[in-house]
């Protein structure tokens, strides 16, 4: 039923309508060189332009090599952009999956987009893109804090990695010291963590020591096999050039020409972060991975060798400190919103 309108002499007042911002719709064409490669990143029934358009909010049409994009001006300008970093991710022989377009898609809204998937930012379009080359796998960043992060795995002696999980800390970690021990530039790889239990308390687990602590150590062992074949990390490992052990097995050793990794480091206590880090020997790298919000050690937050290091150590020479976000996560979508809706609400 239609609303009467009132009378001229009530005392009511309708407030103007709120300005909108006007919404500039656009239309771009874009061209691909390689037809070979538009299979691929058109996706199986055109799958990966139907992921752009229901991300970004925009049509998108394919014709020959070409694709016509329509709608809101930004969103056209991020599709363009997401679109030519799929074909570029193609065109060095990078795989192009879901999860690898979604990425490009939350990194579409950084200025630095062109530079993160094909040069270094500053260093002009012939600079190499960066990248991690494993016997198994080429590793491209997933996000703009990634690139820095893999930048900073090249330059720096150790690197403090912090943020919530799925955000590949220690993967890129791992793939980055399979990297330098297959070229060389290290004869070891030492990936360690402490023993702590999840809040939860397993009880007496049977077996030898590497069968007491590999629980423990399972998301290590799961990047190794990913960067190489299984035969290699065996056969690496019985060599001793691969070693994995607790933290607590490190005392008194000096770890020279190795890279090592320290995964759940939020988990140590004072004592045990710096008997760890003065381990540090000629020619090695440290990574030192953690997540400041998921401390399990009895006490809390207040009693992490992670934090109390990064307090003392953040801006001193050779060390460098990456924080993730819940922005950074590159596992599903909804991985990000869930550690969004955690860190919100707090305890």
């Amino acid at each position: 039923m239609a609303r009467k309108p009132a009378p001229k002499d009530a005392r009511s007042f309708t407030p103007p309508p709120s300005p909108q911002r006007e919404v500039r719709r656009a239309q771009v064409d874009i061209s691909f060189d390689n037809q070979s490669l538009l299979g691929a990143l058109f996706g199986q029934f055109d799958a990966n332009l139907v992921q752009v358009e229901n991300r970004l909010g925009v049509f998108i049409s394919a014709r020959g090599n070409q694709l016509h994009i329509e709608g809101p001006e930004d969103s056209v300008a991020r599709a363009r952009d997401v679109l030519k970093a799929m074909y570029d991710r193609l065109a060095i022989g990078q795989e192009l999956d879901g999860g690898a377009i979604e990425a490009l898609i939350a990194m579409s809204d950084e200025p630095t987009l062109d530079g993160i998937v094909d040069a270094e930012p500053g260093k002009g379009k012939n600079a190499p893109p960066i990248m991690i080359r494993t016997r198994r796998k080429t590793i491209v960043p997933r996000s703009a804090m990634q690139a820095t992060y893999m930048r900073s795995l090249v330059r720096d002696d150790i690197i403090f990695a912090l943020g919530p999980a799925g955000t590949g800390k220690t993967y890129l970690a791992v793939a980055q010291a399979v990297a330098q021990l297959i070229t060389g530039s290290v004869q070891r790889l030492i990936l360690s963590r402490p023993a702590v239990e999840a809040g939860e308390k397993l009880g007496f687990l049977p077996g030898d020591m590497k069968e007491k602590v590999d629980p423990y150590l399972r998301p290590l062992y799961d990047a190794l096999y990913d960067c190489m074949p299984p035969e290699q990390v065996e056969r690496r490992l019985a060599s001793g050039e691969i070693e994995i052990a607790p933290i607590a097995f490190m005392r008194g050793r000096t770890l020279a020409d190795a890279f090592v990794i320290l995964d759940e480091a939020q988990n140590t206590t004072r004592e045990q972060m710096k008997m760890f880090l003065t381990r540090f020997g000629q020619n090695s790298r440290m990574v030192i991975c953690g997540d400041p919000n998921q401390v399990d050690i009895p006490g809390g937050g207040g009693m992490s060798g992670l934090a109390d290091a990064v307090g003392k150590l953040e801006g001193v020479e050779g060390f460098g400190t990456i924080r993730f976000t819940a922005a950074d996560v590159v596992r599903h979508p909804i991985v990000g919103r869930i550690v969004e809706a955690y860190e919100g609400k707090g305890e």
